[in-house]
Parts: structure tokens; C-alpha cells; sequence
């Protein structure tokens, strides 16, 4: 799965995601629930990390696999979505399977 840019992307879109939920449904409401604003920090921090190493493997995909703005677009737009990175997914694994050719091996889950 890491070895082709669209591949790194499903990876890295995953974590990524998963650090979102983590800040929105973990780390906020310890803060204005619980009064622990350190776990907005310390999450926050992670998920802003993972974010823009998110748009750097979308532009590696995006040159790679030669998209069009709006594939581009649809794909970064989705990552400002909860639950969005892992609706695209498997629209991302048919890509790269699609760019591997048909006589390729299937692209990993």
C-alpha cells in the first residue's frame, strides 16, 4: 500500500482521519467538559501535523496520478469532513488499482 503515492495517501488519510475524530470526540470535550484543555493541545498538535503531511502526500498524488482540480479538490474538501477520509477510501483503492492496470495484483485494504 506505500508503495505508490495514491497508496501513501490512503494511509496517511486514515491516521489522519483518525486523529480528527480523536480531536473532535475525545480531546474537545475533555476540554470544555472536563477542564483538561492540555488534551486539545497535545491532539490538536498531532492532528495539525498529520494534516499537513496529509496535503503533501494530495499533491504527490494529485501530480502523480495526473487528477483533475476537481478530483484534487474533492479529495482535500472530504479531509475537512468527519468521517471523510475513510468515505473516500475506497474511491482511492479503485484509483490505484485502476493506475496499476488490470493485470496488476488487487491494491491492499
Amino acid at each position: 500500500m506505500m508503495n505508490s503515492a495514491i497508496g501513501r495517501l490512503r494511509v496517511i488519510g486514515i491516521v489522519e482521519g483518525i486523529s480528527f475524530l480523536l480531536l473532535l470526540g475525545v480531546a474537545m470535550p475533555l476540554k470544555y467538559l472536563g477542564g483538561i484543555p492540555m488534551a486539545v493541545k497535545i491532539v490538536g498538535w498531532a492532528h495539525g501535523v498529520l494534516f499537513v503531511l496529509f496535503c503533501s502526500a494530495l499533491a504527490h498524488a494529485f501530480f502523480a496520478a495526473r487528477w483533475s482540480m476537481f478530483r484534487g479538490a474533492s479529495v482535500f474538501f472530504a479531509a475537512l469532513v468527519p468521517f471523510g477520509p475513510f468515505a473516500i477510501d475506497g474511491w482511492l483503492k479503485r484509483e490505484e488499482q485502476r493506475l496499476r492496470g488490470p493485470d496488476a495484483p488487487p491494491a491492499e485494504a
